[in-house]
């Protein structure tokens, strides 16, 4: 039987600002806690403000582990002034720029689990770049364009330990139903032998690493 947050998590995570619904939190969180049993950390590209990251520390907490959250803060591309997923609520008046980052810091302290969470700042490829940790599970939920979805897949699924898991969001097959940069990184890791498919909820994909490479 899959692992499910206690209910003040789940509660905490259906209160915070964010896009992930229910049934794929769940999922997450099942995937999150079998990969924390590894007792590496858990990581995250694209906290915004920290709906997921909640049933990452949860996990994360349980097992003794860490969970990582790397973000820019800056907002991805369809949260821009204009576009559909735009919050005026986060943006920064003093710099006209997004800024998601107060808002995290909020969620995570209502949830009492700011001790279990490092926090990033940063462009995602920079800090792959520099990153030197095997990770159990990696959750792919940044930008959505080719370019950075796909910098998020060849930057962190290398730090991917054997038998750690790779998750990713917004996998759509139906470009009616969303974006196709997701999809094609789940079908490049697909490909590459070095993941094998765990199971699909929505459009979330949790793969396991079964080989080399990426």
């Amino acid at each position: 039987m899959a692992a499910a947050p206690k209910p003040e998590t789940l509660a905490a995570f259906e209160a915070a600002k964010g896009f992930m619904p229910v049934a794929e939190g769940l999922a997450l969180y099942a995937a999150a806690t079998e990969a924390a049993a590894l007792g590496l950390p858990l990581l995250e590209v694209g906290t915004y403000c920290g709906r997921s990251t909640i049933l990452l520390a949860d996990a994360a907490r349980e097992a003794g582990t860490s969970a990582i959250t790397v973000d820019h803060h800056r907002g991805s591309e369809e949260q821009q002034p204009g576009w559909e997923y735009h919050d005026p609520t986060v943006v920064d008046p003093e710099v006209g720029e997004m800024d998601t980052l107060p808002t995290f810091r909020r969620t995570l302290h209502r949830a009492g689990l700011e001790e279990h969470v490092i926090a990033v700042v940063g462009r995602s490829p920079q800090v792959a770049a520099v990153w030197g940790t095997p990770l159990g599970l990696v959750f792919i939920d940044g930008g959505h364009t080719d370019e950075h979805a796909g910098g998020d897949y060849e930057g962190w699924a290398p730090h991917v330990a054997e038998g750690g898991l790779l998750v990713i969001h917004d996998v759509f097959p139906d470009p009616a139903d969303g974006g196709q940069a997701p999809y094609r990184v789940y079908l490049r890791a697909l490909a590459s032998r070095a993941f094998t498919e765990v199971s699909a909820h929505d459009s979330l994909r949790v793969l396991r690493r079964t080989g080399t490479g990426i």
